[in-house]
């Protein structure tokens, strides 16, 4: 397995990801859950908005952690540190 100097951590940072995605998601979702609540918080746009913003960056974060990871783990040489960090976060940058 590849990686493994932040043991991994990087991971937890992509499922907080999932979560906010889901909480978008499921905003405006009345349905109600197991305790009679509603699924969805009904949050306002502008707050969806942040929500998809700091969604946006945490995967950012998530995908540069994981570049610094492999490359002090020997996984990848300064070249394919590079190449790979450009390649994968412009790709990221770009999904705004």
């Amino acid at each position: 397995m590849s990686g493994g100097h932040f043991q991994y951590k990087q991971y937890r940072i992509t499922e907080m990801v999932e979560e906010i995605e889901e909480l978008i998601t499921n905003n405006d979702n009345t349905e109600k859950d197991q305790y009679g609540d509603p699924i969805g918080y009904g949050f306002p746009p502008e707050i969806i908005d942040r929500f998809k913003e700091a969604a946006h960056t945490l995967r950012l974060a998530a995908a540069m952690a994981q570049r610094v990871d492999w490359l002090v783990s020997g996984d990848d040489g300064p070249d394919s540190f590079i190449r790979r960090w450009d390649e994968e976060i412009s790709k990221i940058k770009e999904e705004v």
